[in-house]
């Protein structure tokens, strides 16, 4: 089973990985801008937008669904970019495949563990019904009822479609990533190291990578930089996406 990507641009190859709850959509205006100069593949990760569902939801197989995306295009020498749990994905899948991998960016997570801290979205998202369900309007009233925030629900209720005429559903496999939601925090494992360009970039108003995050990361990528994008939260790349483009084309150049 292959992952489900867009591929914007000609050049050399970079890859784009979204996180928990996410899709290559989201990338869409920003994968554009990086197409100017690469051959940008924006990919959904399995149980996520238009790729396949499995019950299996973990860094180990999301690597090797990476690593059989590669083999498929022929990629090699790539410079791969992952925010949140498509960071941590692409931090896997660079220690494990080193050779395939140029530069990477990981936005907004650390290598360390995170509990799990999704649970009010995944309540929100769970008590859809669909029969009862007939808009994107009363979608977000639903969901308001668990997330105040504008910005956090647009983000989710971009995993609506129409199933067929008058029907909603989600995209990505909810009941896996429910299941699974614990893995999702896994911290990389110790000995995975990764030698090459490596830059961190976090929000300053995030709390993902602090400062007793800078050892940790400097141990397992000896190489890396971090640099933090301001007037951002944990969504940087949507918050702030000028100097998010800015800091990577700079990194990669």
């Amino acid at each position: 089973m292959l992952l489900h990507s867009q591929i914007l641009g000609q050049g050399q190859p970079f890859v784009i990985l979204h996180g928990f709850l996410g899709m290559s959509d989201n990338w869409k205006t920003l994968g554009n801008q990086f197409a100017e100069q690469y051959e940008v593949h924006l990919i959904d990760q399995r149980n996520h937008g238009r790729s396949f569902h499995d019950q299996d939801h973990h860094y180990e197989v999301l690597s090797e669904d990476l690593k059989q995306y590669f083999n498929h295009h022929n990629i090699e020498n790539a410079i791969v970019l992952g925010h949140s749990m498509g960071g941590k994905t692409a931090m896997f899948f660079a220690c494990k495949y080193p050779e395939l991998v140029n530069h990477l960016i990981v936005a907004d997570i650390s290598p360390r563990f995170y509990p799990v801290h999704h649970d009010t979205i995944l309540a929100g998202l769970n008590s859809f019904d669909f029969d009862q369900i007939k808009s994107r309007g009363a979608a977000d009233k639903q969901l308001a009822k668990f997330i105040p925030q504008v910005g956090v629900r647009q983000f989710l209720l971009k995993n609506l479609f129409w199933i067929e005429k008058g029907k909603l559903a989600f995209r990505m496999n909810l009941e896996a990533l429910t299941e699974n939601v614990s893995e999702v925090g896994e911290a990389l494992p110790l000995h995975f190291k990764f030698d090459k360009n490596t830059l961190f970039l976090k929000g300053d108003k995030s709390e993902y990578i602090g400062a007793q995050d800078e050892a940790i990361i400097k141990r397992q990528f000896p190489k890396a930089e971090i640099k933090t994008i301001t007037n951002a939260g944990h969504w940087l790349h949507a918050e702030n996406p000028e100097e998010f483009y800015q800091a990577v084309i700079n990194f990669v150049n």
